[in-house]
């Protein structure tokens, strides 16, 4: 599609005023027509902007009308959208377009949590959902994920089929649009919060809890939450409990990016709060900081939170269920599935695959700070809820408290009983996606025999598949002494992920194990 065809359709005023300004500059138009933003597994995210390779009004109403045609007339699709730049926008025009094409549409009253859409899609009964979303990424970006009709995020060959749905999809000002979709009120809301304080919390309250949302739309919901099953409220960041699509006060609005939680331990020292919580904007993750006892705070690993969420579920739960993490998770929650007597499961990266590990999972988790908690009534949201697990870790810190203890002690607990598992990421950001190519390539024509001073002892190429797990570009190694290391693509950025792991009896020695292993494992990549 040529620039002037793309103006000639475009309903925005924003973007065809931008791609005016540019119609006379080659390399701008190289780099938003040179290519398009690819429908996956995780939907579409991007930059927004005009033109096929950027999140724009074109680009998301072609990708309604490739969901219309794969679903059909008269399906049912729930839609939600955050606060970033032109989400209502989008979440309209998918709604304009899908009942336009017959289908039934209902969206969301106001901003809210990707959970809530996760959950509303099973609860009303719908063939599928759309959140339009960019999660963490940079405050230019948006996205769109899709859901089919069990809640959880869609798989191939979904994927496949409306991404070839979309590329049959003609002008946009040809697409047949209607106006009589539903719009969903405080019910849905209402039916959220009984179903994630319906879990076991225990009975413990006492508990001073700092908060940030890191300018998303998590604050409400989580304080909502919070006071419905007893807590007090968590004391949040004021300067980012309000929804901004700008993120004024952090470089990057991920909790796992270095100063994103600053404020909040510059509140959590001022009230002196035993546990601090983040959400992500847009509240599918949490992370859970902790004071020290010598002073400040520290941040636990996504890890860290899995085993101890995992634990927790389990002492909670009965009969035959399962617990599942992904294969660059630690394998801590395998040891812990096996005192407890239970079917544990590892699947490929992201809870789209977390989700479908298997019969009775009652938790699965993803080192990203990514957690589904349930109970022996199931999963409350078939996806990764920040909330719900926001709430499920308060009452793990309240009921150590309550015994003079506090989610450190609980750490160490773990460490005695399963050995002390240390994670770490080597995370290698290119220009030019074919270094990655080349990087893995090279490591499959020649693998390391040794790492950081451990020989390695086996190397799997999931490229090839097994009979638990789909093909993957991806390589494993499993090292003496207990180590791992999975090295893959990163399927959201221009990136190699390296995820390491060691255990040891001490943290001391096991971090400078992983750092020599870093330092080799660098070197192999050549990057």
């Amino acid at each position: 599609m040529t620039p002037e065809e793309w103006l000639a359709q475009d309903p925005d005023p924003d973007t065809r005023a931008e791609l005016e300004a540019i119609l006379g500059d080659p390399a701008q138009l190289a780099e938003r027509f040179g290519a398009k933003l690819e429908f996956g597994t995780a939907g579409l995210r991007g930059e927004l902007g005009a033109g096929p390779n950027r999140m724009n009004r074109v680009t998301v109403m072609r990708a309604a009308a490739g969901l219309a045609a794969v679903l059909g007339p008269g399906k049912h699709v729930v839609i939600g959208f955050d606060a970033r730049h032109k989400s209502d926008v989008f979440a309209r025009d998918t709604a304009a377009v899908l009942t336009g094409a017959g289908l039934k549409a209902s969206i969301m009253a106001r901003h809210l949590p990707t959970p809530l859409l996760a959950f509303a899609v099973k609860e009303l009964g719908a063939d599928a959902g759309v959140m339009v979303t960019a999660s963490h990424n940079p405050p230019r970006d948006n996205g769109y994920k899709v859901y089919w009709g069990d809640g959880s995020q869609i798989v191939p060959p979904v994927d496949g089929e409306i991404s070839a749905a979309i590329d049959a999809v003609g002008r946009v000002d040809e697409l047949p649009l209607g106006d009589s979709w539903e719009t969903l009120g405080e019910p849905i809301v209402d039916a959220y919060l009984k179903a994630v304080t319906a879990l076991p919390l225990g009975d413990a309250r006492e508990l001073r809890i700092a908060s940030t949302a890191l300018h998303g739309v998590g604050a409400e919901l989580l304080e909502r939450a919070f006071l419905t099953a007893g807590f007090d409220a968590p004391v949040p960041v004021e300067a980012q409990r309000e929804p901004d699509p700008e993120f004024p006060t952090v470089s990057f609005p991920n909790p796992e990016e270095p100063g994103a939680m600053d404020l909040a331990f510059e509140l959590a020292r001022k009230i002196d709060a035993d546990v601090v919580l983040a959400n992500d904007p847009d509240a599918d993750r949490c992370a859970v900081g902790v004071p020290l006892p010598g002073g400040g705070f520290r941040m636990l690993t996504g890890d860290e939170v899995g085993g101890l969420l995992g634990e927790y579920v389990l002492t909670h739960t009965s009969g035959d269920v399962l617990v599942a993490t992904t294969i660059v998770s630690s394998t801590l929650l395998g040891k812990i599935a096996a005192e407890y007597g239970v079917r544990y499961t590892e699947t490929l990266t992201g809870f789209k695959w977390i989700m479908r590990a298997g019969e009775g999972l009652v938790f699965g988790y993803e080192e990203a700070l990514g957690y589904s908690v349930g109970s022996d009534a199931g999963l409350p949201v078939h996806d990764k809820d920040g909330i719900s697990a926001a709430l499920t870790v308060a009452a793990i810190a309240a009921q150590a408290k309550r015994s003079g203890r506090t989610l450190l002690d609980l750490l160490d607990d773990q460490a005695r009983r399963f050995g002390l598992h240390l994670t770490s990421q080597l995370s290698v950001r290119v220009d030019d996606l074919s270094l990655i190519t080349g990087a893995m390539a090279r490591l499959r024509a020649e693998p390391p025999t040794s790492l950081g001073g451990r020989a390695v002892e086996a190397a799997d190429d999931l490229s090839e598949g097994s009979a638990q797990l789909p093909p993957t570009d991806g390589l494993r190694y499993r090292l003496a002494g207990d180590g791992r290391i999975v090295v893959r693509p990163s399927g959201t950025e221009p990136k190699l992920k390296c995820y390491l792991e060691v255990v040891g009896d001490s943290r001391e020695r096991a971090a400078a194990d992983l750092e020599a292993i870093k330092r080799d494992l660098s070197a192999a990549l050549g990057l």
